[in-house]
Parts: C-alpha cells; structure tokens; sequence
C-alpha cells in the first residue's frame, strides 16, 4: 500500500525546491514493474558512480545512450534477425528503454560493453562557483577612511 504525501505545506515555506518536491511526487506514483535489463548501481567513491546492465545478445549498434537535462536515458533495440527457426526463446531480446534521474552536475564519463554488460561512468563534478571557498576579513571601511570634518561657514 502507497501512502501519498502531501507537500503542499513545505511549498509555502521554501523558495527554490521544485526540482526536489516534483521528484518525491514522482517517487510516490504507481510506476510500472519492467525490469528488464536487470541493472546495478554501484557508488564507488564520493564523486563516482556506475550503472552496468545486463544486455546480452545487444551489440554497441543496437543501443542508444543519451543524456538530457538531468535525465539518462538507455534504449535498445536489436536490428538483426536470428538465423533459422527458433525452436526455444530464453535469452530475451525485446526493446528497452531505462531512464535514470541524475542529481545536479551528474556527468556521463563513458560507457563500454564487457562480456554482456552495459557499463556506464558517471562523475559529479561540481562547478568552481558552487564550491566552498573561503572568503576572507578586510579592514572596516570606517578605520581606514580619512575623519569629515565639519566646515564651518
């Protein structure tokens, strides 16, 4: 059972996290149970991450990975025919299409193929302007400035 929150009263008192609230709402909705390909995500040090599929029986033609806004998006689609008749199906070869929803200056390094896996690199990579920096402590304007002097008239 799916509980649905209401967010309506954090809208009020915060300015700016749209982006946030509409991916909760989106969390909570009832999403469909494809799980096809079966896919890992792994964290493997503070900035670097790894999604690796498994697509066996696609060749690097057959897939498409692409990267807009913040959203990943890997979809495949097998091309060729398999030769004769297909006496037994086990390996299973329809068309996907995986989304990901990447946080803020999530980048797509690179991906490869290795022995029937997709393995996709992904970097956040946080802009100079977003880092901490240290701001430092000048003298106060009144200290160094010359005394006014009244004139007399």
């Amino acid at each position: 059972m799916r509980t649905v929150l209401d967010f309506s009263p954090l809208h009020r008192s915060s300015i700016g996290y749209d982006r946030v609230f509409d991916l909760l709402e989106a969390a909570t909705r009832t999403q469909t149970n494809d799980n096809w390909p079966p896919f890992d995500s792994v964290k493997l040090s503070e900035d670097k991450y790894r999604i690796t599929m498994a697509v066996a029986g696609f060749s690097r033609e057959d897939i498409n990975i692409t990267v807009q806004g913040n959203m990943l998006t890997v979809t495949g689609e097998r091309k060729g025919e398999q030769e004769g008749e297909v006496l037994h199906r086990g390996i299973a070869n329809r068309p996907f299409n995986r989304r990901f929803e990447l946080a803020d200056h999530m980048l797509v390094t690179g991906a490869r193929m290795e022995n029937g896996l997709l393995v996709v690199d992904l970097k956040r990579e946080i802009p100079e302007a977003y880092k901490l920096r240290r701001v430092e402590i000048g003298e106060s304007v009144a200290a160094n400035a010359a005394p006014v002097q009244s004139q007399a008239a």
